[in-house]
């Protein structure tokens, strides 16, 4: 059985303070599976200008999250226990990202998911996420 208030998990997600911090927002606010979206302003840079890998590597698994939530019952959470991160180029100041996340198998308690960063058509960096699947 799907959430019945799919918008107020979505809404929890945005409302998180590092989220609103880097300026996250949905690609499609009609549809949080189609991912979403930052720009690399001075809240997303590492010391030299560029697109800091860690705020990336977070909102992969955010995107891969949201890709989830329809597989998720109202009482069902999943948390990450796993994440592997390639970072596949530099993006500078004042770019915008997009990040879609993918679900690749959701068993009962665990489900393996992707999600790509892209800039303009290309990607650069990809993550694997494997949460976990826990009552709420």
């Amino acid at each position: 059985m799907p959430p019945r208030d799919p918008g107020a998990r979505v809404q929890a997600v945005l409302d998180i303070p590092l989220h609103r911090f880097v300026g996250l927002e949905l690609l499609d606010p009609a549809d949080p599976t189609a991912g979403i979206w930052f720009p690399v302003g001075p809240s997303a840079q590492n010391q030299v200008q560029l697109l800091h890998g860690g705020v990336v590597t977070a909102l992969l698994d955010v995107a891969a999250y949201l890709a989830l939530l329809p597989h998720l019952t109202d009482a069902e959470h999943a948390v990450t226990h796993d994440q592997s991160v390639s970072l596949l180029r530099p993006v500078s100041a004042g770019r915008r990202v997009e990040v879609r996340g993918s679900v690749l198998r959701r068993g009962r308690a665990v489900a393996f998911l992707r999600a790509e960063a892209t800039v303009d058509g290309v990607l650069v960096a990809t993550g694997q996420v494997t949460k976990t699947v826990v009552p709420v």
